[in-house]
């Protein structure tokens, strides 16, 4: 069965109409012209950008994700306390930067993608690298004591809880 012909046009309805009011206030108009090519533009960009746009989010668990969120405040504020004293006293660093290598449960690519946004927020912690099979993270860490306490932290307090959510 065909779908009708409005729904094959409009891809992503709440895309397309920020798309095009973003494009009415940068134009600071509503004339005719504007408001058909800004039509346009919202209903062809969705289409264009189909592929890079992942895959729908299906929340199993919407209390993990909000316990998920404030553990990663918590560890945020903390996290910054400790970059802030070694900003502030570099001469009391106690341990030198390096990689971690952590074995990855998760395969879900939004859980991946929220896992990448967790650890870049984080300050003191960057996403360097991802195995090709996903199997694998490679992290850097500001101050690295004990490579395999940091690999059970992630696991334990972001990778379990997206696995909770996502999968």
């Amino acid at each position: 069965m065909k779908k009708p012909l409005l729904r094959r046009l409009v891809r992503a309805p709440l895309l397309s109409v920020a798309l095009l009011g973003v494009w009415l206030l940068l134009n600071r108009s509503l004339s005719a012209g504007h408001l058909l090519l800004g039509t346009l533009l919202a209903l062809a960009i969705p289409h264009v950008t189909a592929g890079l746009r992942p895959l729908p989010v299906r929340v199993r668990r919407p209390g993990a994700l909000l316990r998920l969120a404030l553990t990663v405040m918590a560890d945020t504020v903390q996290s910054n306390l400790a970059v802030a004293r070694l900003l502030l006293a570099p001469h009391r660093r106690r341990h030198p930067s390096g990689f971690v290598h952590i074995p990855l449960d998760v395969r879900d690519p939004n859980a991946l993608a929220l896992l990448a946004t967790i650890v870049c927020i984080t300050p003191g912690t960057a996403w360097a690298e991802l195995a090709l099979d996903r199997s694998v993270l490679l992290l850097h860490v500001l101050e690295l004591d004990d490579a395999a306490a940091i690999t059970a932290h992630i696991k334990q307090r972001y990778e379990r809880p997206l696995m909770e959510i996502f999968e």
